[in-house]
């Protein structure tokens, strides 16, 4: 069984006002106090009305969401205990007065030096998906291969269509904030390993990044752990779609690794076709039209069906099909996280918007 493993970023707000809340550090050494809370789950992000957690590794879709379910009550019981609470939403909906202080660590402070603008924007949240793999070398087989269905994930995953108190037209627009990075956006493809080293070692060269950790491609090869990490999803509203993406995305990086043992070619997609399905993706979510991997147009729930028989006998194999297929008819019927906070904005306008937010980040 291919393991898998799930961070996830969460905004803390103030439960009156719904504006962020700057408290993380004494939230996560609060929630660090819980029963079984291990070191490293609860870890800081870049602006302090953030939190990042991380799952152990798994080996089911029960466990990741277990662990995301047991991880989100902790840093909620944390915020609520210095009067703020947790919301798992990709954008802050409300207008923020003042800049969010930096987290107080060399790296963050060296990028607000760096960008301050883009610093004091990058007030969004991801999931970011990690699956295993046997050796670099098929990590980039793996990247050559998924590259053109990031886009459809990202479409799926949309939970940030507000931004300063309106609604963007977007239904990710964390993923446009994030594009705004020096590396950034869909990887390009890698001739082998030895090509992917020399590229990000030129990169680095450069002086533009520190380090290998602003390589804010929506898909690399982690440094840390033995994976693949895919990055292009917006936080998740409920843990069981979190889950849900573990899954969909093991199978993605399953099937990847499988046609790259077969000889089969990776897919010949030119990176400006990726940009614009990508843009496409962001800026409709399920409520447009997608863009494949071959640079066909079709509508956006053909494009999922389309990904779903891609990756079918993947998700056959790791004994995920029924609960994956389950949540993505689900998905398709109740719409993404974006279309969720549109209809909580239509209903009851910005307040409306984060009890929903507030009340389902807690929901398994």
């Amino acid at each position: 069984m291919t393991t898998v493993g799930v961070e996830e970023e969460y905004l803390l707000v103030e439960p009156a006002s719904g504006r962020l809340a700057a408290r993380a550090e004494k939230v996560r050494a609060a929630a660090g106090l819980e029963p079984f809370i291990a070191p490293r789950e609860i870890q800081p992000e870049l602006l302090q009305a953030q939190v990042e957690v991380a799952t152990p590794v798994c080996e089911s879709l029960d466990e990741v969401g277990g662990h995301l379910l047991r991880l989100r009550h902790a840093v909620a019981g944390a915020a609520e205990a210095h009067g703020c609470r947790l919301v798992a939403s990709g954008t802050p909906p409300l207008r923020q007065a003042l800049p969010v202080p930096v987290t107080d660590q060399a790296r963050y402070r060296a990028m607000q030096q760096q960008a301050p603008q883009l610093v004091a924007e990058q007030m969004v949240n991801g999931m970011h998906v990690h699956v295993a793999i046997p050796g670099r070398q098929v990590g980039v087989q793996v990247l050559n291969r998924i590259r053109g269905w990031l886009p459809v994930l990202t479409a799926m995953s949309a939970n940030s269509p507000l931004w300063e108190g309106h609604d963007t037209g977007f239904a990710s627009w964390r993923t446009v904030v994030f594009d705004r990075w020096p590396v950034s956006g869909v990887p390009p493809c890698f001739t082998d390993e030895a090509d992917y080293d020399l590229r990000v070692q030129r990169l680095l060269e450069t002086g533009v990044i520190g380090d290998t950790g602003q390589l804010y491609w929506q898909a690399r090869m982690s440094e840390t752990y033995p994976t693949v990490e895919v990055r292009c999803l917006d936080v998740q509203l409920r843990t069981d779609e979190a889950a849900m993406f573990a899954g969909l995305v093991r199978a993605l990086v399953d099937t990847a690794r499988e046609r790259a043992a077969a000889g089969i070619p990776a897919p010949d997609t030119p990176p400006e076709l990726v940009d614009v399905a990508m843009w496409q993706a962001a800026r409709y979510g399920l409520g447009g039209d997608l863009i494949l991997p071959g640079g066909e147009r079709c509508r956006a729930g053909d494009a999922v069906y389309r990904l779903m028989a891609h990756i079918g006998p993947a998700l056959d194999a790791a004994g995920d099909t029924r609960e994956v297929t389950s949540l993505v008819h689900r998905l398709l019927q109740q719409g993404t996280g974006a279309d969720r906070q549109r209809q909580a904005l239509a209903d009851g306008g910005l307040d409306a918007v984060i009890d929903m937010l507030v009340e389902t980040s807690g929901m398994p």
